[in-house]
């Protein structure tokens, strides 16, 4: 399906001329992107294509200089990024979720109460707090960290600090996840692990991912854009877009690692 066929009620998240210019550099040209929803897209390109701009565009980490973003058909454009995460448009680690001297339940206990719009009462009695345990707990399984769930953030593996950390964002309910390099740094048992825990989440949410792993990319997404210059240089299938002379020649041109 290409960006001009998908049905507007399939798609969740669209952008439309989206544009980036800093200080007379054009970073992202013109970018129009449509996200299915209930897929896992991903949006790749070599070094310096612009898909890190484009992404904190998309997350509202950064204005666009032009173009519009849409969220289920609602313009997003000028929101921050907080009122979208409530609307259900959540950055994975933007919340740098991970307090390392706490438990990974009190981890996920504080993503519960921000979501709740309480305040962060370390102080609230211990009665008030349990309240939350429960669902704290599914989360926990839901990345597979039951068995850590008394363990002190900051002693755990760096895949399983990530795993905490997608933890606390499903905290927050999000219809839709936005992974920022979620492989980055890791070994090869964490990046089997983490690919794992995203195709299980992605059950029943949409997932934007922007990632250098091309064997992830490969067995995760539904969909990929790649992006060259800051602009779209091909969609489609990993199996589309992999034999694409255009993306070939621009990820050995940019001598990709």
């Amino acid at each position: 399906m290409t960006t001009q066929t998908a049905s507007a009620a399939d798609v969740i998240l669209s952008a439309r001329g989206l544009s980036k210019r800093f200080a007379g550099f054009v970073a992202v040209n013109g970018v129009d992107l449509d996200v299915q929803r209930g897929s896992i897209h991903a949006l790749i390109g070599p070094n310096g294509a612009g898909k890190t701009t484009c992404f904190n565009l998309l997350t509202k980490f950064l204005q666009p200089s032009a173009g519009t973003i849409t969220l289920n058909g609602r313009d997003i454009t000028r929101m921050p990024a907080a009122d979208i995460a409530r609307l259900g448009l959540v950055r994975s680690f933007q919340i740098s979720a991970v307090f390392p001297k706490l438990s990974v339940l009190e981890n996920v206990r504080i993503a519960l109460q921000r979501r709740r719009g309480d305040s962060f009462d370390f102080w609230r009695s211990q009665t008030v707090l349990h309240q939350l345990d429960a669902e704290a707990m599914e989360r926990i399984d839901e990345v597979g960290l039951s068995s850590f769930t008394n363990e002190t953030a900051g002693e755990l593996s760096y895949g399983r600090k990530r795993a905490l950390e997608i933890a606390t964002t499903l905290a927050l309910e999000p219809e839709m996840l936005l992974l920022d390099e979620p492989m980055a740094g890791m070994a090869q048992e964490d990046v089997a692990r983490i690919s794992a825990l995203i195709r299980k989440i992605s059950a029943n949410r949409t997932i934007l991912m922007v990632e250098h792993n091309l064997s992830v990319v490969a067995d995760l997404s539904d969909r990929i854009t790649v992006l060259a210059r800051g602009q779209v240089l091909s969609e489609g299938s990993y199996e589309v877009v992999s034999k694409d002379p255009r993306v070939i020649e621009a990820y050995i041109g940019a001598g990709h690692e």
